[in-house]
């Protein structure tokens, strides 16, 4: 992670009530690494008729939940696996995880209510 990364991590980790909670680094790195970045993930969403729940994330008004079986949906079982293994939790636990921390963390990397470019 670049030091950004490492700043936006440290500030995400604060918002969502942890110091150094594993999975919002993990988060972050699966947004990094999405072809697209977070536009990418944004459309993965789109694609898969969830968009309107992403649309809020990155919109100003309140945040639509995601479930963790729509999160395995977008993302595919095998991404929710790795993720899991990186942040030392179950597969069961990351897709939890994910739909408690990834509409978070993308409305905090959204606050002017649109995807940077």
């Amino acid at each position: 992670m670049g030091l950004m990364d490492d700043m936006a991590g440290k500030a995400l980790s604060s918002v969502l009530g942890g110091t150094s909670n594993p999975m919002v680094a993990t988060v972050m790195q699966l947004i990094n690494n999405q072809p697209g970045g977070l536009s990418g993930l944004i459309q993965s969403f789109h694609e898969k008729g969830l968009g309107a729940i992403a649309s809020s994330w990155v919109g100003n008004g309140q945040n639509l939940p995601v479930s963790a079986d729509q999160i395995h949906q977008v993302l595919g079982s095998s991404m929710v696996q790795q993720l899991a293994a990186k942040a030392g939790i179950s597969p069961q636990d990351a897709g939890s995880k994910l739909a408690e921390f990834l509409p978070a963390i993308v409305d905090h990397l959204t606050p002017q209510g649109k995807v940077a470019a």
